[in-house]
């Protein structure tokens, strides 16, 4: 049985694009989940990923099993600590911030999260997380206390994405941050894509289809959606070309 990593590998390989719809478990409100994912059924998403940078919730389980038992798609989650794991997801995004010097978000973090994943039986894909100047301060930049890589400098994204495949990081994640006011530079994603083979993940301050197809043609494997989707649960009243 193929796992949510080989259906990402084999998507890369077949340039299939994919599309996560980010949901964020202190901006919703419970009652709503059932309507949110009615709304994701009828987008082009492909996965779903759930977290924040800081959740302060505890609606991670019951907004888990409602969401699958309203449609059928990977369900990953995408947590800021080690609070944010549930066993009722399908997978993990096991992320490093590769980007910051903290090491609670190096290996900190992760250590503490071990005896938990090890208690549960959900896909854990190791992911290089890379967070990049969006031109304001956000969540990220906020609680992990560190600052983002310099949007003006492709070559060192481009070392610190390689630095992560060398490690053994199973994907790269190019993030602008909840609400950025600039996404990630096209020029950037398309340094990084052509230089490492690893799948690209890019999120952050995308808000039109016109942003998400340049993010695709730009080389991104995977495009995340968190804010304009919060903002708007007719965001995708569209058709994606990919």
């Amino acid at each position: 049985m193929n796992t949510i990593y080989d259906e990402i590998l084999k998507a890369k390989i077949s340039n299939q694009k994919l599309l996560a719809i980010l949901i964020d478990p202190d901006k919703i409100n419970i009652k709503n989940a059932s309507q949110i994912a009615q709304q994701i059924k009828k987008s082009p998403a492909t996965h779903i990923f759930i977290g924040g940078s800081f959740v302060t919730t505890n609606i991670l389980d019951s907004l888990i099993e409602i969401i699958k038992s309203e449609i059928d798609l990977p369900i990953l989650l995408f947590p800021g600590n080690p609070s944010q794991i549930s066993g009722k997801a399908d997978g993990i995004l096991f992320l490093s911030l590769l980007s910051g010097r903290n090491p609670d978000y190096l290996i900190e973090h992760q250590v503490n999260a071990v005896p938990i994943l090890k208690k549960i039986n959900i896909e854990i894909i190791s992911t290089g997380y890379i967070l990049i100047e969006s031109g304001a301060e956000t969540a990220v930049e906020r609680i992990s206390k560190t600052k983002p890589l310099n949007r003006n400098d492709s070559n060192y994204v481009l070392q610190t994405a390689q630095a992560g495949e060398l490690i053994g990081n199973k994907l790269i994640y190019l993030e602008a941050g909840s609400g950025a006011k600039n996404a990630v530079p096209l020029e950037i994603i398309t340094l990084v894509s052509q230089n490492i083979l690893l799948p690209l993940i890019v999120g952050g301050g995308i808000r039109s289809k016109t942003e998400i197809e340049n993010v695709y043609n730009s080389g991104a494997d995977l495009v995340v959606i968190g804010t304009a989707f919060e903002n708007d649960l007719n965001f995708f009243d569209f058709k994606l070309s990919h």
